[in-house]
C-alpha cells in the first residue's frame, strides 16, 4: 500500500482551505448576510467581536481544507484516483459539520431557516473544495 504524499496533502489541504474561504466569504458576506445579521441583532452580539473573530474562521476554513484531502487520501487506496473519492469523502467532513451547527441551532443560535440554508449553501462549498483539493493530490 503506498505512503500518503504528505507535502500535496498539505498543498492540497491549504489550497481547498483557500477555496473555502472565497466560497465562505461569498456565502456569509453575502448570501447569508441578513441571516448573519439577524443572529447578530437576536443574540445582542458586539459586532467587534464578531469582526474580530474572522481569523479564527479562516484557520478554521484552512484546517477543513486539509481534513477533506487528508479524508479523500485516506479513501483513495480503495476508490481509486480522480473526482470519485473526493465526491465520497467531501461529504463526509460536511456532515460532521452540519452535526455541530445542527447543536448549534437546536440552541436557538441559529434559526432552522438560516441553519438549513447554510448547511445547502457549505455542502456546495465543501464539495468545490474537495474537488479542487483532491485534484492537486498525488501519491508519487
Amino acid at each position: 500500500m503506498a505512503r500518503m504524499n504528505t507535502g500535496r496533502l498539505i498543498l492540497g489541504g491549504l489550497v481547498a482551505g483557500a477555496v473555502a474561504n472565497g466560497l465562505d466569504y461569498v456565502i456569509n458576506g453575502m448570501l447569508m448576510k441578513r441571516e448573519m445579521d439577524d443572529m447578530i441583532q437576536r443574540l445582542n452580539l458586539n459586532q467587534i467581536v464578531v469582526n474580530d473573530s474572522m481569523m479564527t474562521w479562516i484557520i478554521v476554513d484552512f484546517v477543513y481544507g486539509l481534513l477533506l484531502v487528508f479524508t479523500y487520501a485516506a479513501m483513495r487506496p480503495r476508490f481509486g484516483p480522480g473526482p470519485k473519492p473526493a465526491v465520497a469523502s467531501g461529504p463526509r467532513i460536511w456532515l460532521t459539520a452540519c452535526a455541530m451547527f445542527a447543536g448549534l441551532a437546536s440552541m436557538g443560535i441559529y434559526t432552522e431557516q438560516a441553519f438549513i440554508k447554510s448547511a445547502a449553501l457549505t455542502f456546495v462549498s465543501t464539495m468545490v473544495a474537495s474537488l479542487v483539493g483532491a485534484s492537486i493530490y498525488k501519491e508519487e
